[in-house]
Parts: structure tokens; sequence; C-alpha cells
């Protein structure tokens, strides 16, 4: 495929459209002059002249209308083209994120977002740790693992945890001694790794926080998710450690955030998205919408 000079063509088609040399050379910033040597150019490239030159005035060849229609459509075409690979269709989002936020936090939340803004369409992606950053995958991340370089990060919250139970298992809770009275029942602990050895990681960290030892023989289940321990103490099968957003999310108040100090783990969620897209309105509106929710999580909990 032999192309013309695309520099020349893009000259010729702004001239065209504006009809004006002048205007075209504000348009594309550039010199008068300049405008005029690609407009010649190209026309010794097609061996044909583009404009009737009277004077001052100027107007279309039968030739140079015939190309002009062509290449303003294809001109447009790539435009359109160039604009979805960089920002994606217009009106569409696609976001990744980790399960537990999605599932606890952000679909309960999606009503009131396609409320607010009905114009876009926002579509969940599941993501694991070491997520790929790429449009393959959405066009824009929350991630506690933010990339470098050609991306922008925007912080949204700090993981903090909290012994958390069931309703049932709370009314046995609610007139004893704690933190001793934690002891007498399971924990729940959450192992994300596949590691044989079973710990107990998150619970001997907030133990740490707090001055306290973990006994040794309590009672530990061991989950590879917090979801799924999430769910289990929900059911009262013990008391598991979860953030202020998995308690302020639910709405029939199952789970019932235990009056204890909170540990922070050190882990921090962003939302992650190309710097190339940093004007797109709609990546601009849902990282305002997060951040708004975040801060009403925030002023819940506090």
């Amino acid at each position: 495929m032999k192309l013309p000079p695309l520099r020349a063509v893009q000259c010729f088609e702004v001239v065209a459209r504006l009809n004006s040399f002048s205007k075209a050379a504000e348009h594309l910033n550039v010199t008068q002059s300049a405008v005029s040597h690609q407009v010649k150019l190209l026309e010794q490239y097609l061996n044909e002249p583009l404009f009737n030159r009277s004077g001052r005035s100027f107007s279309l060849t039968d030739a140079g209308s015939r190309y002009y229609h062509e290449v303003s459509h294809s001109l447009t075409s790539l435009a359109s083209a160039t604009q979805k690979i960089r920002f994606g269709e217009p009106g569409h989002i696609r976001l990744a994120l980790y399960s537990s936020l999605a599932v606890k936090w952000l679909i309960p939340r999606l009503e009131s977002f396609k409320h607010d803004h009905p114009d876009i369409d926002l579509t969940l992606n599941m993501i694991v740790d070491e997520s790929d950053f790429s449009e393959r995958v959405a066009d824009c991340f929350i991630t506690t693992n933010p990339p470098k370089g050609a991306f922008a990060s925007q912080f949204l919250f700090a993981e903090k945890l909290y012994p958390a139970c069931g309703k049932t298992l709370w009314q046995q809770l609610k007139n004893q001694p704690l933190p001793n009275e934690l002891w007498e029942h399971p924990l729940l602990s959450v192992q994300y790794s596949e590691s044989e050895q079973r710990t107990a990681d998150d619970w001997q960290q907030w133990c740490e926080s707090g001055g306290l030892t973990l006994p040794t023989n309590v009672k530990i289940n061991h989950f590879s998710h917090v979801i799924l321990a999430a769910e289990a103490a929900r059911y009262n099968l013990g008391i598991t450690l979860i953030d202020d957003f998995f308690i302020a999310s639910q709405s029939d108040n199952q789970l019932i955030k235990l009056p204890l100090y909170g540990v922070e783990t050190g882990t921090k969620f962003y939302f992650v998205y190309k710097k190339s897209r940093a004007k797109q309105s709609d990546i601009i509106t849902l990282s305002r919408w997060l951040q708004a929710q975040w801060a009403e999580v925030k002023a819940k909990t506090s």
C-alpha cells in the first residue's frame, strides 16, 4: 500500500474545509507558507492541480473536489479509530478491580452511579494481584500495585482491618470482656498465598498493633479469600478481620464491627489510568465519583 505524504494531505484537507490558507495555517499552528508548500508537494505527488488559483482567490478543481471528499472521510475515520484506541469508546468505561472490592463495595453502589451518570456504561472486570495493565484488560484499574511510567495513579484509601462477627455471635460477646473473650471463639484468617504452611499473619499483626499476644491454643480457621472469611463471619462461624468498606456496604447489617481498635496493614488502593487519557471526561467523572464514595465510607465509619 503506497500512501501519499500524510502531512500534505492533512494541510490540503484543512485548506479545503476552511476555504482559506491563512485559517488553515492558524488551525495547524504553522506558517501560511508552510501550508502552501505542503499543498504544492501533494499536487506534485498526484501530478494534478487541486486548486484553481487566480490572484488571491482560489477554488477547488474537479479533481481537488473529488479528492477532498475522499480524504476528508478517510481522515475522519483515522481520527476516530485513533481516539478509540487512545481513549476507548465514548460513554463506555471498563474498570478492572479486585473481586472483594467489586462484590462487597462497588456493585452495591452501581445503581447510584448509573442514576447520576446515565450516559456512562461502566463495565467491571476482575483482576488478581499482579494485573496486566493493558487496554486488552480494561480502560482503568483499582489496584494496590500501581504501575509507573505511562500511568497516572490517584490514591483512594489505606486498608485498615477491624474485628467483626455475625449478629448471633455478637450477642454472646457484647457483655463479655474484650478482647480476652475473642480467644474463646474461632478466628477466621485470610491467607492468599498457596503455601502449605498455615499461618495467621493478619491476626498476628492485629495483636502486635495493640500490644497483645495471640494465644497458641486459639482455634484458627483459614480462608483463601476475604469474601469467604466475611461470609463465614456473617453466619457466626467465628471472628474475622475486615475493612470498613465491607461493613459500610452491607444492606442487611448481618456483620457487626466489634468495639475494638483497627490495624493498618500498609496496603493502599489506587485508581489507575493511562496518562494519555487524563483529560477524558468519562475517566474524570469516574475518578471523582470513586473519591466521593470513599469519603462517604470514611465519614460513616470514623
